[in-house]
């Protein structure tokens, strides 16, 4: 059996703040990591999270990497009308959209409904099928839509 090429990029905060919402839980990446590599030949994985002096953090960053993940970080902004940023959606698509083309599988680990159009670009400019991977009830419904599959986290996640 010839295994598909799959590239895996996970949105860590997405994931961190829906899986404590909907299940007060977290996320089982070595699970997930297991399940993947064992239908498919992961030739990238990239997981998106926000840098922190925190030990905690840094630590979970190191055992992701230690798992396989290619983890990039980068920092939280605080802005001087005390707002703040720190979102990858932009870093991820580029990636995604660099990497679709050189893969047959893209599993994408994220509820936000913004990389719908990604997903759909994917798809139609290089056939690349898409897997999304998220908390159901807080997935939007056109990412899951616009998805080859969905693969929802549950509560053993």
């Amino acid at each position: 059996m010839i295994m598909k090429k799959t590239a895996i990029f996970v949105d860590v905060q997405n994931v961190y703040y829906t899986t404590r919402q909907a299940f007060a839980g977290r996320f089982d990446y070595n699970a997930f990591w297991a399940r993947v590599s064992e239908i498919s030949h992961v030739e990238i994985a990239r997981a998106y999270a926000i840098a922190s002096q925190d030990q905690k953090q840094r630590q979970f960053h190191h055992i992701l990497r230690g798992i396989g993940f290619d983890v990039q970080l980068k920092p939280f902004i605080q802005r001087s009308d005390g707002s703040a940023k720190g979102d990858w959606d932009v870093g991820i698509a580029l990636d995604v959209f660099e990497m679709a083309q050189t893969v047959d599988h893209v599993v994408l680990v994220s509820g936000d409904g913004d990389f719908q159009i990604l997903v759909e670009r994917i798809q139609q400019r290089f056939g690349t099928q898409v897997t999304v991977v998220g908390v159901e009830q807080l997935t939007a419904n056109n990412l899951i839509d616009a998805a080859d599959q969905f693969i929802p986290i549950d509560s053993t996640c």
